[in-house]
């Protein structure tokens, strides 16, 4: 008895439950996600009870799967379209921003960085429903719509990319960039050839997170939709999900699904092979630097 105390209150020693928590908390989280891919190959109109095997809502279906449906087509267009353009505009201003506040000094500074930081504690919610209200009043020029949209995700959005190099940037400190200034190079060439090269693993991870993001929101497109033409693939299973569902939505949930994880995955190859051809050069810089 007295070994099993000493075991559990030794604060160094090999954790023996919590891999158990680790394990039933993913188990609890893929235990829908398998239950909504599944449900998306039924070959009957049920989401409750699985008769068999089927592509039907993929492929067959002549109305309603997702080869033959305009109406999924088209919100997996926009989507794609929404996700990508707010990964291209918001991770150059993110790391625009935090280049910015790693070398600005003072409290505009502190009073700048708190305000960036509100979208993380801001609800959802209330910042797509002020984004609403500043489009249809103050910039109506812009309006509702796929503008409108890719502009309130940027917003939403803008903080992960900041934080993340930021985070980098401080890990890496100034002693590469002053040894490129030393060595004759100018800022522009110091930032283009040593700072952003090294940034390239936190901003490879960034836009990873970015698009994800934009992947799935429903509250600001929502929000801020339009028409039909803007509604998303979370709208679209929204919709479908008060009125009759069928394995069409989950379909195309699955597809979606798919797409965030292969971009993940791309991104975590890359920026593993940065990595690594960082750590690769450091060590070649090494003998010719003795």
């Amino acid at each position: 008895m007295s070994r099993v105390r000493t075991a559990l209150s030794n604060p160094w020693g090999r954790p023996r439950f919590l891999w158990v928590v680790g394990i039933g908390y993913v188990v609890w989280t893929m235990i829908p996600i398998v239950y909504a891919v599944l449900f998306s190959f039924n070959e009957t109109r049920s989401i409750s009870n699985f008769t068999g095997f089927s592509l039907r809502w993929w492929l067959s279906d002549p109305d309603d799967s997702l080869l033959r449906d305009p109406a999924i087509r088209q919100a997996i267009v926009q989507t794609l379209k929404l996700a990508s353009l707010t990964t291209l505009l918001a991770v150059p201003l993110g790391v625009a921003f935090a280049l910015g506040l790693d070398r600005w000094r003072g409290r505009s500074a502190a009073a700048t960085n708190f305000v960036m930081m509100f979208s993380f504690i801001t609800p959802e919610l209330i910042l797509a429903v002020s984004l609403f209200l500043l489009f249809i009043n103050a910039f109506s020029v812009i309006g509702l719509g796929t503008n409108a949209q890719l502009l309130g995700l940027t917003v939403l959005a803008l903080a992960y990319p900041v934080v993340i190099v930021r985070a980098r940037l401080i890990s890496l400190g100034r002693d590469l960039e002053e040894a490129g200034l030393d060595l004759g190079a100018s800022p522009r060439r110091t930032l283009t050839r040593v700072t952003l090269p090294l940034l390239l693993p936190a901003i490879l991870a960034s836009a990873a997170i970015v698009f994800a993001i934009a992947l799935d929101d429903f509250v600001t497109v929502q929000q801020l939709s339009r028409d039909a033409p803007t509604t998303t693939v979370s709208m679209y299973i929204y919709g479908t999900a008060r009125g009759a569902p069928t394995p069409a939505a989950n379909a195309v949930g699955t597809l979606m699904l798919g797409a965030s994880t292969l971009i993940i995955i791309l991104a975590y190859v890359f920026y593993r092979r940065s990595v690594r051809r960082q750590g690769t050069k450091a060590a070649e810089a090494v003998p010719l630097a003795g």
